[in-house]
């Protein structure tokens, strides 16, 4: 006998409640300012922003549509696209799984639906019902059909209304037989109208962006309006929603596709919102820190590069009369101190464990200490490459060195590096890098040991004690690492 299918019913009356609004976002908060700086002048001068802009609809064009299981695209495939453009001439044999028209078909109704969503931003449109509708027509004009199943439980093709939503009910089963129960269509219509007054009643409270961006995206998906396109559409409000707020359009990777963004939802489903608004700001992060290393000048004109480099040095001289340099090494002091002050104290706390077997100690250049800046530059340098950023040689930069010397002439450096990051004057990244070290001074062999951990990057435009609490993070799971890397080498 056939058994009863459990149900679970994942939409409640939507609401935006205490748990969304407390939610942190100083992941984001800390480097979003020296975006916010920079944007500027990149869409005044900039044609190298232009096409990164174009490069990232073409990204959020293809992968929503692979995360939807519409079709599937290899990795060298997709890569082309992203910078060149979608053309049928660069796909092979192989490449996708469906045909290449209509693979076309797809991703140029995403691309429409992408540059309409900017188009929106750009006249200041509102957010309306009828507006959701007419996104959901354009991203679903190439598919006809969905697939459902009849009064009997058998699948079937059920044709899409598009711009429409559902007339019947669309809820899913998980692979325990768990049937997950959307809004119903009776009520999609008041839902929506809720979503829609509740998203104008968080903006004119000032809510974050990224916060509102995450909760309109999960409450548009457990109400579920449309007969199929959902995820779509929501990924699409969500970029609106970022966009209108000088964020980036929100794009869930494939390969992150189940087990962070996915696994966020659900726990937003049970009612802990963080891991999503995590994700939110981690997206916006890895764009911002692309964006923050655009040059400027990119033209190949002489007489507009010439113009824009004139203009570079009068706001130079500007800059040094508004006493910008004290305000910078202000800032970068501070970071160095905070830097300082964690790793002396995990010092002092890892001595104690080590019973005399090994040593400790700390070497260090401050950002103003002028006889120690050339010290580990190479190292710098080949971390940001590694990284695949700029390193702005032009500012100070500080460091620290937390030394573990161990018998036998054996040591181990961890190296901190305090320094100016991409195009923009305030923006600072904290680097690590490690170091094995083994002989006496003449006749030492120097290696510099795997720590695959990307910089902590933040701006210095607003308040630099609110960002102690994640520099601190930062360095404890540098620590963790570095720990972890000399345990195993015995």
């Amino acid at each position: 006998m056939r058994e009863k299918n459990k149900y679970y019913r994942l939409w409640e009356h939507i609401e935006f409640n205490d748990k969304w609004k407390d939610c942190d976002t100083s992941q984001v908060d800390d480097i979003a300012p020296s975006w916010f700086h920079r944007r500027k002048v990149l869409q005044e001068n900039s044609q190298e922003y232009q096409e990164f802009i174009a490069r990232l609809k073409r990204e959020h064009a293809i992968e929503t549509g692979v995360v939807e299981k519409m079709y599937d695209l290899e990795k060298g495939i997709t890569e082309t696209f992203i910078k060149k453009g979608f053309v049928e001439s660069y796909v092979s044999n192989g490449d996708t799984n469906i045909p290449v028209p209509k693979l076309l078909n797809h991703l140029n109704d995403h691309i429409e639906a992408i540059d309409f969503i900017f188009d929106i931003v750009k006249d200041n449109r509102e957010l309306t019902v009828g507006f959701i509708k007419e996104l959901h027509a354009l991203v679903t004009r190439n598919q006809d059909y969905v697939e459902g199943r009849d009064q009997f439980g058998n699948k079937t093709q059920i044709p899409l209304l598009k711009g429409e939503f559902k007339e019947r009910e669309n809820n899913p089963s998980r692979e325990d037989g768990t049937v997950i129960q959307y809004c119903p269509p009776e009520h999609v219509h008041s839902e929506m109208d809720n979503l829609v007054n509740l998203y104008n009643q968080a903006s004119e409270n000032k809510i974050h962006p990224i916060i509102i961006s995450a909760w309109f995206h999960h409450s548009f998906t457990i109400i579920h309006p449309f007969q199929d396109g959902n995820g779509r559409v929501a990924r699409l409000l969500s970029s609106l929603i970022l966009i209108k707020n000088g964020y980036f359009p929100f794009t869930v990777l494939r390969e992150e596709a189940k087990e962070i963004y996915i696994e966020a939802l659900e726990q937003a489903d049970k009612g802990e919102p963080q891991p999503l608004v995590n994700y939110f700001s981690e997206v916006q992060n890895r764009l911002i820190e692309k964006a923050l290393n655009i040059r400027e000048v990119s033209s190949t004109s002489f007489e507009e590069v010439s113009k824009i480099f004139s203009g570079k040095l009068e706001r130079w001289q500007q800059w040094k009369e508004k006493k910008r340099e004290e305000e910078l090494n202000e800032a970068r002091m501070k970071i160095f101190e905070f830097c300082k002050k964690y790793l002396y104290e995990a010092c002092e706390n890892l001595s104690s464990k080590l019973n005399g077997n090994a040593s400790i100690t700390i070497e260090e250049c401050a950002p103003n200490d002028q006889s120690k800046q050339h010290y580990y530059y190479s190292q710098i340098i080949k971390y940001a490459k590694k990284h695949n950023y700029f390193f702005n040689r032009n500012f100070p930069k500080g460091w620290l060195i937390f030394r573990i010397e161990m018998p036998e002439d054996k040591s181990y450096q961890l190296g901190i590096s305090i320094h100016h990051y991409g195009y923009d004057d305030s923006t600072i990244a904290i680097g690590a890098f490690l170091e094995y070290l083994h002989g006496d001074h003449q006749n030492r062999i120097d290696s510099t040991l795997p720590l695959d951990i990307k910089p902590h990057v933040i701006s210095i435009n607003q308040d630099i004690d609110a960002k102690e609490k994640n520099i601190k993070a930062f360095l404890e799971n540098v620590l963790t690492l570095t720990l972890a890397q000399i345990a195993s080498e015995f």
